[in-house]
């Protein structure tokens, strides 16, 4: 290496990358998680209109806000799933790794 005059590159040849193609199941899961979120936020509307007519009066509204926050709270949820998983498959969060004990 000394005879190269610095111009080796060695341990630095890298393969060519890859071309990034159109995934549907990356975008059925960022579609899942959009429809996920549009749920969470009519729900959570519902909920708030349910909250204010309950207190208006109506006792069987309760029913139906306690409902409609268990079912924002479900789509919340799955909203955050499904970014995690997309995030994974893109490669910006690491895959889950077993613990060694």
């Amino acid at each position: 290496m000394a005879g190269d005059g610095g111009t080796s590159r060695a341990g630095a040849r890298r393969g060519a990358r890859p071309k990034r193609t159109l995934q549907p199941q990356l975008l059925l899961l960022g579609g899942g998680a959009v429809l996920a979120l549009v749920g969470w936020g009519v729900l959570v509307w519902a909920a708030i209109g349910f909250g204010r007519s309950a207190r208006g009066g109506d006792s069987g509204d309760w029913v139906f806000l306690a409902l409609a926050s268990l079912g924002a709270v479900g789509c919340l949820f799955g909203c955050l799933w499904l970014v995690t998983l997309l995030l994974r498959k893109v490669g910006i969060l690491e895959e889950k790794r077993p613990h060694r004990h």
